[in-house]
């Protein structure tokens, strides 16, 4: 059964061809940014969709269109509405892939559904599957969910002005939850979106990383300050790079951009192996701060021997995260710099478990001790900029009116888990910020405090 959602009237594909006028540069450019920004409305829809309906909430490509593909960065944010989809379904309802048709000589870019694992963009060339009957059992009905709407709470205003946009302009909030020693004081959604809804945590998935990172030392089966395992060989310098460096993104190892874009992975089908490990050193371990996804890439890298015994759904289970998927490229590898896509009401229990000193609320520890202390501490060389950088997670240190123990997860398009020891609060913000605009999270965090007063 196929679904067919076409991309407006003579957008066919009328940019396959560079101009003339174009150098060879250009042209290879051209073309290179329409294949990304078809694996990324291919991997978006997929993942928004398939992601939702797996527990039970519905999404559709409308919505997907509006607020996962409204606003990405430059170039793609011109090429991607005018690049026509295509949903494909199995016998059951369920969808296989997605194929978003990008250029005339080349098949389709495809994003493939694999059940519990969420979705992985293929790579460049590769046909799409045969549509996989049975491959997946049909979506189970929506979850008995507890969930209720709160009457008039000292919070409601905080909350109503993030979703007008009060704390930044331009902002487009999806979600917003505050939870005090372990209950929901309150939370608001846009239209469309609810506790249960996941999104694309986007780098929020970097402190679910240095979770299960930290779950690993807890179990002895990883050692931060042990080499990550990087470089060709023991005589390699990049051997002196730990776990550590990694976390806290001290790695001394070259990228790109700030935050380096990994575009290849995210949504050009390459693989974690073949771009994110290789980087060579342009400092020493330990001595600079550069935010970078391959970080936390190569850190998971590090103890990814122990994913066969512990995957990271065995976690989200523990945790009562059911509505988490850690997704992977094609070949496997966890692109935890990135692509989880979870709930605001999940993402406030991650935040709980950082509150209870790493122990889940039966009291089974799951962390080491020192563990929060470890990742809310700026051991390392810093970024410049109102936010300090823990191990995994940033820090409001800086921050006027706000608790100098609070820490957070960030995320791109605005994705927050805030958590504050001292006040025993997580404060969840999830949303789609455009380019160019940013929610205030300090702002927010500070008044919310104050009115839990």
């Amino acid at each position: 059964m196929k679904t067919l959602i076409f991309a407006a009237a003579g957008a066919a594909l009328a940019f396959a061809s560079p101009a003339p006028a174009q150098t060879a540069q250009e042209q290879l450019d051209t073309r290179y940014d329409r294949a990304l920004a078809a694996g990324y409305k291919a991997l978006m829809l997929c993942g928004g969709i398939a992601n939702a309906e797996r527990v039970g909430e519905d999404r559709t490509p409308e919505s997907v269109v509006e607020w996962e593909l409204a606003g990405i960065q430059a170039p793609l944010d011109a090429i991607i509405g005018g690049l026509p989809q295509q949903i494909v379904r199995n016998a059951n309802g369920v969808i296989d892939h997605v194929e978003v048709q990008w250029s005339d000589d080349m098949p389709p870019r495809v994003a493939r559904y694999r059940g519990e694992a969420g979705c992985a963009v293929m790579p460049i060339g590769q046909e799409p599957p045969k549509v996989a009957g049975h491959d997946y059992p049909p979506y189970r009905d929506a979850l008995a969910r507890n969930w209720h709407e709160r009457a008039t709470t000292p919070i409601r205003a905080n909350l109503q002005a993030a979703l007008a946009g009060d704390y930044g302009a331009g902002t487009r909030t999806t979600a917003v939850i505050v939870d005090q020693r372990g209950e929901i004081v309150d939370g608001l959604f846009t239209h469309g979106f609810g506790p249960f809804m996941p999104q694309r945590t986007w780098s929020v998935a970097k402190s679910i990383a240095a979770t299960l990172v930290g779950m690993a030392v807890h179990r002895g089966e990883a050692d931060v300050n042990a080499s990550a395992g990087l470089g060709a060989d023991a005589s390699d310098p990049r051997r002196a790079i730990t776990v550590d460096h990694l976390l806290r993104m001290a790695s001394g190892r070259y990228s790109d951009t700030p935050g380096n874009r990994t575009d290849p992975l995210y949504f050009g089908g390459a693989t974690v192996d073949e771009v994110a490990l290789d980087w060579p050193l342009i400092a020493a371990p330990g001595s600079t701060y550069r935010y970078a996804n391959n970080d936390t890439l190569a850190a998971i890298a590090a103890i990814k021997p122990t994913f066969e015994a512990h995957p990271p759904a065995d976690f989200f289970a523990r945790l009562a995260m059911h509505d988490t998927v850690a997704e992977t490229d094609w070949q496997g590898n966890y692109i935890l710099s990135s692509q989880v896509w979870s709930t605001a009401h999940d993402l406030a229990r991650l935040g709980q478990l950082y509150l209870n000193d790493g122990k889940l609320r039966d009291g089974t520890r799951v962390l080491p001790e020192g563990w929060v202390k470890y990742v809310s501490t700026p051991a390392g060389p810093q970024p410049d900029g109102p936010f300090g950088y823990g191990a995994g997670f940033w820090l409001l240190n800086k921050s006027d009116g706000v608790p100098p123990d609070t820490f957070a997860a960030f995320g791109n398009r605005g994705q927050y888990v805030v958590i504050v020891p001292s006040r025993n609060v997580v404060i969840v913000r999830r949303g789609e910020d455009p380019v160019g605009a940013r929610f205030d999270i300090a702002a927010f965090t500070r008044d919310v405090l104050a009115a839990l007063e």
